[in-house]
């Protein structure tokens, strides 16, 4: 590999290869360019993110987040790690939320809902964003969101018992599926709620 940077879609967001013979204050350098490169093209996106070709320190890790962020004015939600526990995870729960999605009756809301936002659907849907406090989403069937929830959020408000509400984290006002009021469930890597 001749760059010492490349950026690549995946399905579940991009993955960043990094050139394992270059020094990594250069490697600084040049995904501060390329990020800053295609800010108009990542609109102020949050997503997740993949590291391939290198280990780093968790201080390096950091470093590269925090770099890629300010330069592209992006927000990463985590980043997905090779070949480990973590990454199996979050793959498992993006494919649920896929899947859901990709069922007759699904959908995608991309943004955050902020403060008395209210967000209504007759399907399954995946919140690319925050659901803030104050904000309310209902939906008929599933609710995966891909931030944190603060808000408050109906699945299976038509009654529906098997509906699930999963977040990346969960702090909520309230949850709610079908007619029961349910607690969030901590599972490492991300949160749920089912009955």
């Amino acid at each position: 590999m001749k760059d010492s940077v490349l950026i690549k879609s995946n399905k579940y967001g991009i993955t960043i290869y990094f050139n394992p013979d270059h020094p990594f204050e250069k490697l600084l350098e040049d995904v501060s360019g390329k990020f800053k490169a295609a800010t108009k093209f990542f609109n102020h996106a949050k997503m997740i993110v993949e590291y391939e070709g290198r280990s780093f320190t968790k201080e390096e890790e950091q470093q590269l987040t925090e770099t890629i962020e300010s330069a592209a004015d992006i927000k990463i939600l985590c980043i997905i790690e090779k070949n480990t526990v973590t990454e199996q995870v979050h793959k498992k729960l993006l494919d649920e939320s896929l899947e859901a999605v990709h069922e007759r009756d699904g959908q995608f809301y991309k943004g955050t809902l902020r403060g008395r936002q209210v967000l209504e659907s007759e399907q399954s849907i995946v919140i690319i964003g925050d659901i803030e406090e104050g904000a309310t989403v209902a939906s008929k069937g599933n609710v995966i969101v891909t931030g944190t929830i603060y808000g408050t959020v109906i699945a299976g408000a038509t009654g529906r018992k098997d509906a699930v509400i999963a977040a990346l984290h969960m702090q909520p006002k309230r949850l709610r599926i079908g007619e029961i009021e349910v607690k969030p469930v901590i599972g490492g890597s991300y949160s749920w709620a089912k009955l």
